[in-house]
Formats: structure tokens, C-alpha cells, sequence
């Protein structure tokens, strides 16, 4: 009980130098780090301070350096970049309670940082946004969290799929497939909340700009909405491993066989 209770923590992989904790935790820091960075930086405008933001170049923004992101660190430290991922994980039991309560606060200081980096770089004159999430006038922050939860849903949706180890029947790469799902919130979302979707990445903005206002709206509702996913997916819509029963597998048994008898 004890020793269960040991591993369910992740005790060993803070002692274990080999666990490669400290590396995974530089990982994660970098990855919201450039998110709030590139992603934020799409939202200012040095022309037009007063204009309305361009929807599709932050959308694409947000979905290209969450790719990247992915792709140059998911080898390290699985590239969660995400609270409401890592919790995903967590209650399903694929990261301990240290390392999931470490990667977010290593994201949230990553993406402090990104914030930080973007407003001293931008000159002390300007006098727009910097991508923190605000409900939009008249929408009700019910509603909002509800955008936020279906947000943070679909995404951990999407990652706990592309990420299945029994998915032998796609070769869909999984950063660019988050990279896109994040690109496709933020264009159906940004008038409504200005697409949170990730605690992290709307921390950082909103200690930059010191807009609290319904801050909580961008953290319940994506952490409960990739819970309920994580959830979902593992539970029922998991791939089998080799061997279990799955209408899929019988349905490539059934195509082969037919090949078979035609040739």
C-alpha cells in the first residue's frame, strides 16, 4: 500500500537523477514560453493599436507555435504545454501527482515569462492588447466556461487519440493534428473568450496586463472539459491493444480476406 501510494506520487522520479525530471520541467517552461510569446505577439498591432485583431493570423499563430512546440520538445518531456492536459493525464494515471503539479508550474512560469519577453520588447507607447482573454459583451460567464470546457475537451480529446500507443491504422502526425485543433478553437472561439484553452498561456497574459476579471472562467473550464475527455477516451474510446475485439480490426480482417479470395 505504501509502496503504491509511493509510486502514484512519483517520490522516485524526484530522487532518480536518471528520471529525467529536471530536463522534462525545461521542456515545459520553454513550450508555454513560446506560446505567449509568438502566440500573444499576433494580437499586437504597432500600425493600428485600436484595430480590430486579425482572427485567422492569431489563430494560425497560436495553432503554428503550439506545433512546433510539440514537435521540439515532445521527445523530452511529453509536451503537455498545458494544464488542463497534464490534469487529463494525471487523473488517468499517466503522469504521478509531482511531476503533473510540477509541469504546471513550470508552465505557468513559462508562460509568465513569454508575456514578460513580449511587453519589453514592445515599445512603452503602445497602447493595445496583449491576448488576454476577456468574455465577449453580453456573454455570461456560464457561458463562457462552457466555451472554455468544450475547448479544452476536444483538445485533450484530440491528444489522448493522436497519442494512443495501440493505433496501428494512422499515420497522422500528432504534433501538426494539435497543432491544427488549437488553430481551429481559435477561430471559432476568439470573438466569444478570446480562446483560453490554455490555463497557462492566459495566466501569463493576464499578469502582464493585471485583467483578472472572470480569470477563473480560463482555468475550470478547460481543466474540467480535458478531465471529462480523459475520461471519456480511456474508458471508452480507447484503441484495444493487439488481439482485443475491435469492430475496426474485424472490419480490416473482413477487407483482407475478401483481397484474399480475389486474387
Amino acid at each position: 500500500m505504501a509502496a503504491s501510494l509511493k509510486n502514484r506520487l512519483g517520490v522516485q522520479e524526484v530522487t532518480d537523477v536518471k528520471s529525467g525530471l529536471g530536463k522534462a520541467l525545461v521542456a515545459e517552461a520553454l513550450g508555454t514560453l513560446f506560446i505567449n510569446f509568438f502566440g500573444c505577439l499576433s494580437a499586437v498591432n504597432l500600425v493600428e493599436p485600436q484595430a480590430a485583431p486579425n482572427l485567422v493570423l492569431i489563430a494560425l499563430t497560436f495553432g503554428f507555435i503550439v506545433f512546433v512546440a510539440v514537435q521540439s520538445v515532445g521527445h523530452v518531456s511529453g509536451a503537455h504545454i498545458n494544464p488542463a492536459i497534464t490534469v487529463g493525464l494525471l487523473v488517468t494515471g499517466k503522469v504521478t501527482i509531482i511531476r503533473a503539479f510540477l509541469y504546471i508550474v513550470v508552465q505557468v512560469l513559462g508562460a509568465i515569462a513569454g508575456s514578460a519577453i513580449l511587453r519589453a520588447l514592445t515599445p512603452s507607447s503602445y497602447d493595445g492588447g496583449f491576448g488576454v482573454n476577456k468574455l465577449a459583451n453580453n456573454l455570461t460567464p456560464i457561458q463562457g466556461l462552457g466555451i472554455e470546457f468544450i475547448l479544452g475537451f476536444i483538445l485533450v480529446l484530440v491528444v489522448f487519440g493522436v497519442c494512443d500507443a495501440n493505433r496501428q491504422h494512422t499515420q497522422t502526425i500528432a504534433a501538426l493534428t494539435i497543432g491544427l485543433t488549437v488553430a481551429a478553437g481559435h477561430l471559432a472561439t476568439i470573438d466569444f473568450t478570446g480562446t483560453g484553452m490554455n490555463p497557462a498561456r492566459s495566466f501569463g497574459a493576464a499578469v502582464i496586463e493585471s485583467f483578472w476579471e472572470n480569470h477563473w472562467v480560463f482555468w475550470v473550464g478547460p481543466i474540467l472539459g480535458g478531465i471529462a475527455a480523459s475520461l471519456l477516451y480511456t474508458y471508452t474510446l480507447a484503441a484495444p491493444a493487439a488481439g482485443e475485439y475491435s469492430p475496426v480490426n474485424v472490419e480490416e480482417k473482413e477487407l483482407k480476406s475478401v483481397e484474399t479470395a480475389n486474387n
